[in-house]
């Protein structure tokens, strides 16, 4: 790994850890630099999760300490994330690739509605429903999440924060710690597999958890300062760009590797 390399992957890693840690699809970034260096898509997978654990235990200890973060419902919830993200992690990659990309575009895309003409469920807390105790729907649903977040991961936020917000009533920025603290808790086991069947890149992976680590600190930060409003219009901005890659409207990945 070449100086070059090092400071494209930390530059890269800020990027990802603030975008992961305010919404989701940070992975996009990562995954196409880790190709760009070199490693297959299996490997630069794999590689990601060290930049992902890192980024929030960072995310987790500042959410922790500003006191937004509901510890007790977070680690419930992780409960079947983390058995999901443990199926996920070995399910073999023989699922039609294209289809899936259009079909988390299109749900990305009614979160951006949601976003957009319902801002009141992101920034006013919905006091019953956090109060409530989970339902078994609840536990099902945080399974398959965490099935999709040990396959790839790639913007599993989406999805965390819109059942946190919709199915568990907090605000944006309580969701966003939970949701945090959810993936810090199933991240070591899905990336156990892939240590396990030898698919990290361990020089790449801790250089690129630098940056995610120096994001996730500056992101977990904002959203509290800056309060749920600053972080919809991010996730917003994030949405639009993550969607239209995936409908083929723009080519990140071809930006990266010819940029």
């Amino acid at each position: 790994m070449t100086l070059i390399d090092f400071f494209i992957l930390v530059s890269a890693g800020v990027a990802v850890g603030f975008i992961n840690t305010l919404a989701g699809g940070g992975s996009t970034i990562s995954l196409s630099i880790l190709m760009l260096l070199g490693l297959s898509p299996a490997m630069s997978n794999g590689t990601n999760r060290i930049g992902i654990a890192i980024q929030n235990i960072v995310g987790v200890s500042s959410f922790k300490q500003q006191g937004v973060l509901d510890t007790k419902k977070g680690f419930l919830l992780a409960i079947p994330a983390t058995v999901g993200s443990i199926l996920g992690a070995y399910i073999a990659v023989d699922l039609n690739e294209d289809i899936f990309e259009k079909a988390m575009a299109v749900i990305l895309l009614v979160m951006l509605v949601f976003t957009l003409f319902n801002p009141q469920k992101l920034i006013k807390e919905q006091t019953e429903l956090v109060n409530k105790k989970l339902s078994w729907k609840q536990y099902v649903l945080f399974f398959f999440i965490g099935v999709y977040g040990g396959f790839i991961h790639l913007g599993i936020g989406y999805f965390l924060l819109a059942s946190l917000i919709m199915g568990a009533g907090y605000e944006l920025v309580k969701a966003n710690a939970v949701k945090v603290l959810i993936v810090l808790l199933y991240t070591p086991f899905s990336l156990a597999v892939f240590i396990w069947n030898d698919m990290i890149d361990y020089k790449m992976g801790f250089t690129l958890a630098i940056g995610t680590a120096i994001g996730a600190f500056i992101a977990s930060r904002m959203a509290v300062k800056r309060g749920a409003e600053f972080v919809r219009w991010v996730i917003v901005v994030i949405i639009i760009l993550t969607a239209a890659h995936l409908f083929g409207v723009v080519d990140f990945d071809r930006f990266f590797h010819k940029g």
